[in-house]
């Protein structure tokens, strides 16, 4: 498992490559991060590493929270999320992570929490067909049809694909290309669409295939 790092979502626009085309990208403001705590094989059964991003009031902060950030002799954070690594002995707490980590041209993958949509039918939720809209159909072109068995098994299976919560999940983007990288303002230009809303967290990492 490789290293990552931590960011809020900026917002699309779109840049020129070499040739002259537009390239949509996903602007991200990533880092710098805090080494916040170290999870190792002897004590906690695995090896990862919990890094901390963005600025929160101390009133924000609950009690316990707050002891453990001090314990650590780090500055609360916003977001604290774990990433694991193949050796977390080659951090350290209070180690900062910048996007220095990745490179132009480099392959990532983003996860964030998809825009919640509330609830909606089956045509929009799974891409149904629906119901044709003539030969006397009626306020039924959109519905899903039949969702059981008649006879046997007389239920409605397990898993059946209804309307529903649609949205507010998390969701990975595998294989994105840096396309460029400000290290002096701490954004990272992602070629194409990244999961979440404006000012949502990203989490970012290395591509694993």
């Amino acid at each position: 498992m490789s290293m990552g790092i931590l960011g809020r979502k900026v917002g699309m626009t779109q840049v020129f490559d070499e040739e002259g085309k537009a390239v949509p990208v996903t602007v991200i403001e990533a880092g710098p991060c805090s080494v916040v705590e170290i999870r190792t094989p002897e004590k906690n059964g695995y090896s990862a590493v919990q890094l901390g991003f963005g600025e929160v009031k101390d009133s924000k902060v609950s009690k316990p929270a707050k002891g453990s950030f001090e314990k650590q002799n780090v500055a609360p954070k916003r977001w604290l999320r774990e990433f694991r690594v193949d050796n977390s002995a080659d951090y350290q707490v209070g180690q900062e992570i910048t996007v220095s980590l990745f490179q132009n041209g480099e392959v990532v993958d983003a996860t964030g929490v998809s825009k919640g949509k509330g609830y909606q039918g089956v045509m929009k939720r799974h891409g149904f067909g629906g119901i044709p809209q003539s030969h006397g159909q009626s306020v039924t072109h959109r519905h899903p049809g039949s969702i059981g068995c008649s006879s046997y098994p007389g239920r409605v299976p397990k898993g059946r694909r209804m309307a529903g919560h649609m949205g507010a999940e998390r969701v990975t983007t595998k294989n994105l290309k840096v396309f460029a990288i400000d290290e002096e303002n701490n954004l990272i230009l992602v070629k194409g669409s990244v999961p979440g809303a404006k000012d949502g967290l990203v989490m970012l990492r290395k591509a694993d295939k």
